[in-house]
């Protein structure tokens, strides 16, 4: 029965850092016009107790994408430099999709091993109630 309340807990670990990912992008697609906003990024890290790996994760802190941010001729805006530009974001929109299809796929595998567990757990209470 530990296994299946192991299996439990590491699906439902899987299911919070894949919701803070999708999290994440979803603040980088609303910041896409955002002058100088970088791209948050969402790492994973294994969760260790008693000196040994049980299975689960949780997100990391969030990072920031170093890339260069886009620099944008528009000297009417007040943010433009004397030559007219300024920096935008480093959000690229077609990557940020890609990941929320990835962390939405990811969840839902989480999401089918927990309901794995949580009916193999109930039908072996049903057996041992007989």
């Amino acid at each position: 029965m530990s296994d299946l309340l192991k299996s439990l807990a590491v699906s439902a670990s899987g299911m919070q850092a894949q919701a803070t990912r999708l999290r994440y992008t979803s603040e980088n697609i609303a910041n896409t016009d955002t002058p100088g906003y970088h791209r948050k990024t969402a790492t994973f890290e294994n969760v260790v107790a008693a000196g040994h790996r049980t299975g689960e994760v949780r997100t990391g802190p969030v990072k920031l994408d170093p890339s260069e941010l886009k620099r944008i001729y528009d000297p009417g805006n007040p943010l433009a430099d004397a030559t007219g530009h300024y920096d935008g974001s480093n959000v690229d929109l077609v990557v940020e999709i890609a990941d929320a299809r990835e962390a939405q796929r990811s969840y839902e595998a989480n999401l089918k091993m927990f309901d794995q567990a949580r009916q193999m757990s109930a039908s072996l209470l049903d057996l041992l109630r007989r």
